[in-house]
């Protein structure tokens, strides 16, 4: 009897997304292409009709009359969707299924040792790219050696799986996600890794830098051309930094030869901005998005990720006089970060005329240099689902709220922010009031 792999991704989700992440979908290609029986399943966990009691009936219906040793449940394990996980690995083995527990993802991947401890249900974890690791696994039913699989209680040698680029089964060519349908957005890869070392991040292996690798370019031109014939208006580009060197000016070139009308949104960086790469978004429907996280030395190193805000400001005004739409995303909550200084990084933006500024909370992510430095900085987190720090040596939980307040008014103003902060923190204010969260005199 041939193995199964039952494959289930419980993501944060938006509705004009395809209905397996990308991520998902590349493991469920490179199986197809094993001629491994694989079932893909999605279910969002941000969707109000998300029901764990229906996850776990639809789980143990695909397991029915399979020998257990013959099936493998792989999940990807993810900060939104842990606790979610563990109660249903827990009820998975409560109602009688015996076969293997694969899991995966961030939380898995930048794990320190112990991950038995975090998922005791689990038969295997695999840290890194999980398309070969998942193949080899497939392929037997003992506890094969594979570089980046850990077996629970074997010795964990916190290795992380690799993937050959060049030989990988394409989603999108292979119809696991299927265009014809009239799918109109898509999110898609054109290279893996990322050359800088930001401690908040997890694209990055532990200690080390996560090198950067190109897809092939024929690969990707042969989905470029497939996107086109197919109507997709909206490319978001996962690369968590696409603007580096030589691949991403071919990627950009063959969307001109195709005369590609739709959207591209790159998420890039400014010190890697120059002519040469906005040359090659001419003609295109680019949304550039930019992380600078903070403008102040003091906070930027805490977290590695110093800025040259001459280069910023000179980004910017090129930007603008190419009228090349773009977005700027900060950080709230971060180390050595007070009130007055996150407002400072806010008025930057404003007065330099960013069209779009995100303002998102900080987050804890497993296995970061940052989480692991949490009492350094008196890093203290909320209870929520999503944990955010709310709470530092240079912060307090009134000094958050008022950052959150701001970040709130950013997202209703995007587009058309006010020109200054004053403005902008007049209206969040008043919100704060409203709510009973603020009084003038506090």
């Amino acid at each position: 009897m041939p193995r199964r792999v039952i494959l289930v991704s419980i993501d944060w989700t938006r509705d004009k997304d395809p209905r397996l992440p990308l991520g998902h979908a590349s493991i469920v290609a490179a199986l197809r292409r094993a001629q491994v029986e694989v079932r893909a399943f999605s279910f969002p966990v941000n969707h109000a009709d998300f029901d764990e009691e229906r996850l776990l009936a639809t789980l143990l219906e695909e397991t029915r009359g399979v020998e257990p040793g013959q099936v493998d449940v792989g999940i990807g394990v993810y900060v939104w969707n842990d606790r979610v996980v563990k109660r249903l690995l827990s009820a998975l083995r409560r109602a009688g299924f015996r076969g293997r527990i694969v899991l995966g993802g961030p939380q898995i991947s930048y794990a320190a040792a112990g991950l038995e401890q975090l998922y005791p249900e689990a038969t295997a974890f695999v840290r890194g790219y999980g398309e070969e690791a998942m193949v080899s696994l497939a392929s037997s039913s003992a506890p094969i050696t594979f570089s980046g699989v850990h077996w629970a209680g074997q010795p964990d040698a916190m290795l992380q799986a690799q993937a050959r680029l060049d030989a990988l089964a394409s989603p999108f060519l292979d119809n696991v996600l299927e265009l014809s349908g009239g799918q109109r957005f898509i999110r898609w890869e054109t290279q893996r890794g990322c050359p800088f070392r930001c401690s908040f991040c997890q694209h990055r292996e532990a200690g080390s830098r996560l090198r950067r690798r190109d897809l092939p370019l024929d690969r990707l031109e042969r989905e470029m051309e497939l996107f086109v014939r197919s109507g997709v208006d909206d490319i978001a580009v996962l690369d968590p930094l696409f603007n580096l060197g030589d691949h991403a000016l071919s990627v950009l070139r063959g969307f001109q030869r195709l005369h590609y009308r739709g959207r591209l949104s790159l998420q890039c960086h400014f010190s890697t901005l120059d002519e040469e790469f906005l040359d090659a978004c001419e003609g295109l429907d680019v949304r550039l998005e930019f992380g600078l996280q903070t403008i102040h030395e003091r906070e930027a190193r805490a977290v590695d990720r110093v800025n040259d805000l001459e280069r910023v400001a000179g980004g910017i005004r090129k930007l603008h006089a190419r009228a090349i739409p773009f977005e700027v995303s900060i950080i709230f909550g971060l180390p050595e970060q007070t009130w007055g200084s996150f407002r400072k990084t806010v008025d930057f933006c404003l007065r330099h005329q960013v069209p779009v500024l995100k303002a998102f909370p900080l987050m804890l992510l497993r296995g970061t240099q940052l989480e692991r430095e949490r009492e350094r900085w008196g890093l203290e987190e909320d209870g929520q689902p999503i944990p955010s720090v709310i709470r530092s040596h240079t912060f307090d939980a009134q000094d958050w709220k008022r950052m959150a307040a701001l970040s709130e008014v950013l997202r209703r103003t995007e587009g058309a922010h006010p020109g200054d902060v004053e403005t902008l923190e007049a209206q969040a204010l008043s919100s704060l009031e409203t709510a009973g969260w603020w009084s003038p005199a506090a």
